[in-house]
């Protein structure tokens, strides 16, 4: 009884996730998404419980998902600094059997990977079927950080373009249509693609860089680059805004979510894979009459083992 009271009480609380979702052709203004959470639903302490129920969901149709092979699942986790990705990451996927799941964290591309077409790294780290990818940054950076430093593009080589001078509206409108295109492929073929921007405000992320700063154990983590980048917030901010208004598809949707309270961002970001999961239907594979005539003959096969080895040792006690 305590249990149903508690799986009650779980699903009661459950999260709409339509809140964090951006339609297909909206016009995505940031501004108009909180970056903290202010209602009154869901509180620190129990999201605890509520995040451990979701994750063994997750643990549980992760191995459906391996068991019917035929979808895959890629998870993008796009962000400003100090905003939480690796976080949501260890929290939110440690229900996952690690066999089945491979995460990227995207950097600069070496000089190899230039020489290639820019999706191309990213092709390499897509999960096969059955498997799950996580990317912390992914292909969108060829829109995010080379948007607000288009310096960058340079190095990748292209025809066309000489100088930054060449990196017109057009040149990022078509890049934004390969990426809608590229996902489309994807999707078409059985890859359920979830892809989501953790909404941080400036002013968290000034005091998570602080704290990084003031704790020996967290000094690792801050980057003289990380504050570099900070003085381009409102060029990045527009970057996102344009990036996800563009490919935030039916197929592979956008959720901005909001990251100032990480416990409440680790709950929604579960909520939103478990209710996508769930919609994938899958089950485990039933087998045809044939197939359970092969498992009856091995399972008489193995038990016959079993009684041959019985009557071979009692005959070599009698013999004793």
């Amino acid at each position: 009884m305590a249990q149903n009271y508690t799986t009650m009480m779980l699903e009661q609380k459950v999260i709409n996730i339509k809140e964090f979702s951006v339609k297909q052709g909206k016009n995505l203004k940031l501004a108009d998404y909180d970056t903290r959470y202010n209602g009154t639903a869901h509180n620190k302490n129990d999201s605890e419980q509520i995040l451990q129920s979701s994750i063994k969901k997750l643990a549980l149709i992760q191995d459906e998902l391996y068991a019917n092979n035929k979808h895959s699942v890629l998870i993008i986790f796009q962000a400003m600094d100090a905003a939480g990705k690796d976080g949501a990451i260890k929290h939110v996927m440690s229900g996952f059997n690690p066999q089945g799941v491979k995460v990227t964290s995207f950097k600069a591309p070496s000089a190899a990977e230039l020489d290639h077409h820019y999706l191309w790294r990213h092709e390499l780290a897509l999960p096969a079927r059955g498997e799950i990818a996580i990317h912390n940054r992914s292909h969108y950076e060829n829109v995010l950080i080379t948007r607000v430093h288009p310096e960058f593009i340079l190095n990748e080589k292209l025809p066309a373009i000489s100088t930054v001078a060449d990196l017109d509206d057009e040149f990022w409108k078509k890049r934004l249509k390969q990426i809608r295109r590229f996902e489309s492929n994807l999707t078409e073929n059985g890859m359920l693609i979830l892809k989501f921007f953790l909404h941080i405000s400036k002013e968290e992320q000034k005091k998570r860089f602080l704290e990084r700063i003031e704790s020996p154990a967290k000094n690792w983590k801050f980057s003289v680059g990380d504050l570099k980048e900070r003085g381009y917030w409102n060029e990045y901010q527009r970057a996102y805004e344009q990036a996800i208004s563009s490919t935030s598809t039916e197929n592979a949707p956008w959720y901005v979510i909001p990251a100032d309270d990480k416990w409440y961002a680790r709950l929604a970001i579960a909520s939103v894979i478990c209710q996508h999961f769930e919609r994938l239907e899958l089950g485990y594979p039933v087998l045809n009459n044939d197939q359970k005539e092969e498992l009856n003959m091995a399972k008489l096969q193995l038990l016959g083992e079993a009684a041959s080895h019985k009557k071979k040792a009692t005959k070599k006690r009698k013999k004793q």
